[in-house]
Protein backbone atom coordinates (compact mmCIF):
# COMPACT_ATOMS: atom_id res chain seq x y z
CA UNK A 1 0.00 0.00 0.00
CA UNK A 2 0.98 3.60 -0.01
CA UNK A 3 2.55 6.02 2.73
CA UNK A 4 0.90 7.22 5.20
CA UNK A 5 1.77 10.64 3.91
CA UNK A 6 -0.14 9.76 0.62
CA UNK A 7 -3.06 8.19 2.70
CA UNK A 8 -3.63 10.96 4.59
CA UNK A 9 -3.35 13.55 1.66
CA UNK A 10 -5.98 11.15 -0.76
CA UNK A 11 -9.02 10.48 -0.13
CA UNK A 12 -8.29 6.83 -1.20
CA UNK A 13 -5.63 4.45 -0.36
CA UNK A 14 -3.79 3.98 -3.38
CA UNK A 15 -0.94 1.64 -4.23
CA UNK A 16 2.53 2.01 -3.78
CA UNK A 17 3.01 2.13 -7.68
CA UNK A 18 0.50 4.64 -7.65
CA UNK A 19 2.01 6.79 -5.20
CA UNK A 20 5.72 6.44 -7.03
CA UNK A 21 3.97 6.98 -10.22
CA UNK A 22 2.18 10.05 -8.43
CA UNK A 23 5.69 11.77 -7.37
CA UNK A 24 7.19 10.83 -10.36
CA UNK A 25 4.54 13.12 -12.65
CA UNK A 26 4.49 15.66 -9.84
CA UNK A 27 8.38 16.09 -9.44
CA UNK A 28 8.39 16.34 -13.64
CA UNK A 29 5.81 19.44 -13.76
CA UNK A 30 8.52 20.76 -11.48
CA UNK A 31 11.37 20.22 -13.93
CA UNK A 32 8.87 21.41 -16.90
CA UNK A 33 8.29 24.39 -14.77
CA UNK A 34 11.87 25.14 -13.86
CA UNK A 35 12.95 24.28 -17.34
CA UNK A 36 10.49 27.52 -18.47
CA UNK A 37 8.17 25.11 -20.54
CA UNK A 38 5.00 25.98 -18.67
CA UNK A 39 2.36 28.28 -20.04
CA UNK A 40 0.34 29.62 -16.83
CA UNK A 41 -2.04 27.06 -15.92
CA UNK A 42 -2.39 25.59 -19.19
CA UNK A 43 -0.55 22.78 -20.98
CA UNK A 44 -0.32 19.05 -19.40
CA UNK A 45 1.70 16.10 -18.39
CA UNK A 46 -0.49 12.99 -17.82
CA UNK A 47 0.55 9.30 -16.78
CA UNK A 48 -1.04 6.39 -17.35
CA UNK A 49 -1.91 4.69 -13.51
CA UNK A 50 0.28 1.47 -12.73
CA UNK A 51 -1.50 -1.88 -12.97
CA UNK A 52 -4.90 -0.60 -13.42
CA UNK A 53 -6.57 0.21 -17.02
CA UNK A 54 -7.40 2.84 -19.06
CA UNK A 55 -6.89 5.59 -15.73
CA UNK A 56 -4.39 8.10 -15.76
CA UNK A 57 -2.72 11.01 -14.11
CA UNK A 58 -3.17 14.86 -15.09
CA UNK A 59 -2.42 18.40 -13.35
CA UNK A 60 -5.62 20.22 -11.69
CA UNK A 61 -6.65 22.85 -13.61
CA UNK A 62 -6.28 26.21 -12.32
CA UNK A 63 -2.79 25.50 -10.55
CA UNK A 64 0.57 26.43 -11.61
CA UNK A 65 2.83 23.97 -12.43
CA UNK A 66 5.30 24.52 -9.20
CA UNK A 67 2.28 24.03 -7.46
CA UNK A 68 1.37 20.20 -8.20
CA UNK A 69 2.14 17.81 -5.65
CA UNK A 70 1.59 13.83 -5.92
CA UNK A 71 -1.82 14.21 -3.91
CA UNK A 72 -3.66 16.88 -6.07
CA UNK A 73 -2.83 15.09 -8.98
CA UNK A 74 -6.17 14.26 -10.56
CA UNK A 75 -6.78 10.16 -11.48
CA UNK A 76 -9.85 10.12 -13.94
CA UNK A 77 -10.54 7.46 -16.45
CA UNK A 78 -10.75 7.98 -20.38
CA UNK A 79 -13.90 8.05 -20.23
CA UNK A 80 -13.62 11.86 -18.40
CA UNK A 81 -14.72 10.32 -14.97
CA UNK A 82 -12.90 11.42 -11.57
CA UNK A 83 -12.33 7.96 -10.47
CA UNK A 84 -9.61 9.59 -7.40
CA UNK A 85 -12.76 11.54 -5.79
CA UNK A 86 -10.58 15.18 -6.14
CA UNK A 87 -12.18 17.90 -5.64
CA UNK A 88 -10.40 19.52 -8.68
CA UNK A 89 -11.27 19.77 -12.10
CA UNK A 90 -9.16 19.21 -15.39
CA UNK A 91 -8.92 20.74 -18.82
CA UNK A 92 -11.45 19.69 -20.80
CA UNK A 93 -8.57 20.03 -23.91
CA UNK A 94 -6.17 18.00 -21.59
CA UNK A 95 -8.78 15.39 -21.14
CA UNK A 96 -9.95 14.99 -24.79
CA UNK A 97 -6.51 15.03 -26.28
CA UNK A 98 -4.67 12.90 -23.51
CA UNK A 99 -7.72 10.35 -23.13
CA UNK A 100 -7.51 9.71 -26.70
CA UNK A 101 -4.26 8.73 -27.10
CA UNK A 102 -3.64 6.93 -23.89
CA UNK A 103 -7.10 4.96 -24.81
CA UNK A 104 -5.46 3.93 -28.08
CA UNK A 105 -2.03 3.96 -28.35
CA UNK A 106 -1.33 1.06 -25.44
CA UNK A 107 2.19 0.82 -23.72
CA UNK A 108 3.82 3.25 -26.22
CA UNK A 109 1.99 6.18 -24.94
CA UNK A 110 2.17 5.73 -20.95
CA UNK A 111 3.48 8.98 -20.32
CA UNK A 112 2.49 12.24 -22.46
CA UNK A 113 3.36 16.28 -22.51
CA UNK A 114 1.67 18.77 -24.12
CA UNK A 115 3.25 22.21 -24.21
CA UNK A 116 3.43 25.41 -25.87
CA UNK A 117 7.06 26.80 -25.86
CA UNK A 118 8.06 29.61 -27.73
CA UNK A 119 10.71 27.47 -29.82
CA UNK A 120 8.57 24.08 -30.52
CA UNK A 121 5.56 26.29 -31.37
CA UNK A 122 7.18 27.93 -33.82
CA UNK A 123 8.44 25.60 -35.44
CA UNK A 124 5.24 24.00 -35.62
CA UNK A 125 4.45 27.31 -37.34
CA UNK A 126 7.00 27.19 -40.01
CA UNK A 127 5.80 25.71 -43.30
CA UNK A 128 9.09 23.15 -43.09
CA UNK A 129 8.34 21.81 -39.67
CA UNK A 130 11.84 20.32 -38.07
CA UNK A 131 14.69 21.00 -40.29
CA UNK A 132 17.74 18.75 -40.01
CA UNK A 133 20.28 21.89 -39.45
CA UNK A 134 21.46 20.71 -35.99
CA UNK A 135 22.44 18.20 -33.99
CA UNK A 136 19.37 17.72 -31.77
CA UNK A 137 16.92 18.00 -34.88
CA UNK A 138 19.10 14.76 -36.81
CA UNK A 139 17.64 12.95 -34.07
CA UNK A 140 14.09 13.65 -35.01
CA UNK A 141 13.91 13.12 -38.84
CA UNK A 142 11.48 10.63 -39.82
CA UNK A 143 10.74 10.25 -36.63
CA UNK A 144 7.69 12.97 -36.46
CA UNK A 145 4.08 13.25 -37.18
CA UNK A 146 2.32 16.62 -38.13
CA UNK A 147 -1.19 17.38 -37.74
CA UNK A 148 -3.36 20.48 -39.39
CA UNK A 149 -4.68 22.80 -37.01
CA UNK A 150 -8.21 22.35 -35.96
CA UNK A 151 -8.98 24.96 -33.09
CA UNK A 152 -8.70 23.83 -29.38
CA UNK A 153 -8.47 20.38 -29.14
CA UNK A 154 -11.74 19.67 -27.21
CA UNK A 155 -13.75 17.79 -29.94
CA UNK A 156 -13.22 13.93 -29.37
CA UNK A 157 -13.77 13.00 -32.99
CA UNK A 158 -10.50 14.76 -33.97
CA UNK A 159 -9.05 12.50 -31.89
CA UNK A 160 -8.86 9.72 -34.84
CA UNK A 161 -6.86 12.57 -37.00
CA UNK A 162 -3.95 12.78 -34.44
CA UNK A 163 -3.72 9.56 -34.38
CA UNK A 164 -3.62 8.72 -37.89
CA UNK A 165 -1.45 11.75 -38.41
CA UNK A 166 0.78 10.24 -35.64
CA UNK A 167 1.40 6.94 -37.50
CA UNK A 168 4.18 5.01 -35.74
CA UNK A 169 5.62 8.14 -34.49
CA UNK A 170 5.93 9.52 -30.74
CA UNK A 171 5.81 13.10 -31.70
CA UNK A 172 3.03 15.10 -33.12
CA UNK A 173 3.59 18.47 -34.36
CA UNK A 174 0.04 20.39 -33.71
CA UNK A 175 0.37 23.18 -36.75
CA UNK A 176 0.03 26.49 -35.46
CA UNK A 177 0.18 25.08 -31.93
CA UNK A 178 2.53 22.90 -30.26
CA UNK A 179 3.79 19.52 -30.10
CA UNK A 180 2.73 16.33 -28.12
CA UNK A 181 5.61 14.27 -26.98
CA UNK A 182 5.29 10.87 -25.57
CA UNK A 183 6.88 7.58 -24.28
CA UNK A 184 6.38 4.22 -22.41
CA UNK A 185 7.70 5.99 -19.98
CA UNK A 186 7.81 9.04 -17.67
CA UNK A 187 12.24 9.84 -18.27
CA UNK A 188 12.01 8.75 -21.71
CA UNK A 189 9.54 11.37 -22.79
CA UNK A 190 10.82 13.67 -20.28
CA UNK A 191 14.13 13.44 -22.39
CA UNK A 192 12.65 13.00 -25.85
CA UNK A 193 11.02 16.64 -24.83
CA UNK A 194 14.22 17.97 -23.61
CA UNK A 195 16.03 16.81 -27.22
CA UNK A 196 12.98 18.44 -29.05
CA UNK A 197 13.52 21.96 -27.10
CA UNK A 198 17.19 22.60 -27.97
CA UNK A 199 16.78 21.25 -31.68
CA UNK A 200 13.89 23.72 -32.17
CA UNK A 201 15.45 26.62 -30.32
CA UNK A 202 18.80 26.01 -32.40
CA UNK A 203 16.54 25.96 -35.07
CA UNK A 204 15.24 29.09 -34.81
CA UNK A 205 18.50 30.81 -33.73
CA UNK A 206 19.64 29.55 -36.90
CA UNK A 207 16.86 30.18 -39.65
CA UNK A 208 17.12 33.18 -37.69
CA UNK A 209 20.24 34.36 -39.57
CA UNK A 210 19.47 33.93 -42.97
CA UNK A 211 19.86 30.36 -45.04
CA UNK A 212 20.81 27.07 -42.78
CA UNK A 213 22.82 24.42 -43.68
CA UNK A 214 21.05 21.23 -44.04
CA UNK A 215 22.35 17.83 -43.05
CA UNK A 216 21.98 15.59 -45.91
CA UNK A 217 19.36 12.56 -45.50
CA UNK A 218 22.61 10.03 -45.39
CA UNK A 219 24.52 11.51 -42.96
CA UNK A 220 20.97 11.39 -40.70
CA UNK A 221 20.84 7.80 -41.37
CA UNK A 222 24.30 7.68 -39.84
CA UNK A 223 23.82 9.79 -36.80
CA UNK A 224 20.69 8.11 -35.99
CA UNK A 225 22.45 4.72 -36.16
CA UNK A 226 25.42 5.72 -34.16
CA UNK A 227 22.33 7.65 -31.50
CA UNK A 228 20.41 4.71 -30.95
CA UNK A 229 24.31 2.33 -29.55
CA UNK A 230 24.78 5.15 -27.70
CA UNK A 231 21.18 5.93 -25.54
CA UNK A 232 21.52 3.04 -23.79
CA UNK A 233 23.86 4.99 -21.64
CA UNK A 234 22.13 7.05 -20.50
CA UNK A 235 19.26 4.81 -19.03
CA UNK A 236 16.20 5.74 -21.51
CA UNK A 237 16.23 9.65 -20.26
CA UNK A 238 16.32 7.56 -16.32
CA UNK A 239 19.78 9.59 -16.05
CA UNK A 240 18.43 13.13 -17.16
CA UNK A 241 15.45 12.78 -15.24
CA UNK A 242 17.16 12.26 -11.31
CA UNK A 243 19.59 14.56 -12.33
CA UNK A 244 16.84 17.41 -12.74
CA UNK A 245 14.93 15.78 -9.41
CA UNK A 246 17.86 16.26 -7.43
CA UNK A 247 18.23 20.09 -8.66
CA UNK A 248 14.54 20.64 -8.68
CA UNK A 249 14.47 19.20 -5.05
CA UNK A 250 16.93 21.48 -3.51
CA UNK A 251 14.60 24.27 -4.20
CA UNK A 252 11.70 22.97 -3.37
CA UNK A 253 10.59 19.48 -2.47
CA UNK A 254 6.57 19.79 -1.85
CA UNK A 255 6.13 17.91 -5.07
CA UNK A 256 6.81 15.07 -2.66
CA UNK A 257 3.58 15.12 -0.63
Amino acid sequence: MATQASAANLNYECSEAEWKARQDLAVCYRIFDHMGWSESIYNHISLKVPDEENTFLINPFGMLYDEVTASNLVKIDVDGNNVGGSPYMVNKAGFTQHAYFHKHLGANADAICHVHTTATMAVCSHKDGLVPTNFYACNFQNQIGYHDFEGVTVREEEGERLVQNLGNHSILMLRNHGPVVMDSTIQGMFVKMWALQRACEIQVATLSQGEANVVPQEVVDVHQRDLAVMQGQGGAGMFDFEAWKRRVTKIDDSWQN
